[in-house]
């Protein structure tokens, strides 16, 4: 399905190195994003090579620009057709990972490219707020992260109930991120994070992308995450 040889160049270029079998399970994941591509919508790139740089290693890219601890407790906010969550178990076998998605179809998915490739791990149904409010997953994992278009004062909102205090919230963004973070600052406070750091950086293929790291650093209100229409009706502001 995909050159193998290209995904682990361009995953070297970013610090990134892959094991055979971790080629092999790129490569089968690959195929199984095309296959269910055509009975439900998952993705508009399916071209192999497109595939390789513009999900597997924007995926990767983040690996190599923070420390993961050993063993970490990641979820994945949003995860969609798997990304970063599923390219982070494959490098990292380590990683408890746990996908969340609002989709039961595309969880669906996810169940599968997980069996299929023998990767250990959970998907879970469920809306982004929904499952911040959960006693099994409030302020229970080390990292959560999400490679999502939203607005970061929204998506700190959907990502940051997840994280336990002294863990961290990654988000994956294109381009620069500075107003949009500024922004987001006052809703990051009230969320009890802090931006520790932002890294740009660029894909292989010229792209530029982001890294914002945001530690929490207090509990979390009881009142967050609120409901996707009071996000959207009424923005943190702090």
């Amino acid at each position: 399905m995909i050159r193998r040889d290209y995904l682990k160049a361009s995953a070297g270029e970013c610090g990134i190195l892959l094991s055979g079998l971790m080629e092999e399970q790129f490569d089968r994941y690959a195929g199984l994003l095309v296959e269910w591509n055509q009975k439900m919508n998952l993705t508009a790139i399916t071209e192999p090579d497109e595939i390789v740089v513009k999900h597997f290693v924007d995926s990767l890219a983040p690996l190599a620009l923070f420390s993961l601890p050993e063993g970490a407790r990641v979820i994945d906010v949003g995860t969609g057709a798997g990304f970063p969550g599923i390219p982070w178990k494959i490098a990292r076998p380590d990683l408890e990972l746990t996908l969340l998605d609002s989709l039961n179809k595309r969880v669906g998915f996810l169940r599968e490219v997980l069996s299929q490739l023998g990767l250990p791990g959970e998907a879970v149904h469920a809306r982004a707020e929904e499952g911040g409010r959960r006693p099994e997953y409030r302020e229970r994992f080390d990292v959560a992260t999400a490679r999502a278009v939203a607005n970061l004062t929204v998506l700190a909102e959907y990502c940051l109930p997840y994280v336990k205090v002294g863990g961290y919230f990654a988000a994956l963004k294109s381009g620069q991120v500075e107003e949009e973070l500024a922004q987001a600052k006052g809703a990051i406070r009230l969320l009890g994070g802090k931006c520790r750091n932002v890294i740009s950086y660029t894909l292989p293929d010229g792209s530029g992308r982001s890294l914002i790291l945001i530690e929490k650093i207090s509990h979390l209100s009881p009142k967050f995450p609120r409901s996707s229409a009071q996000m959207a009706k009424k923005p943190l502001i702090g």
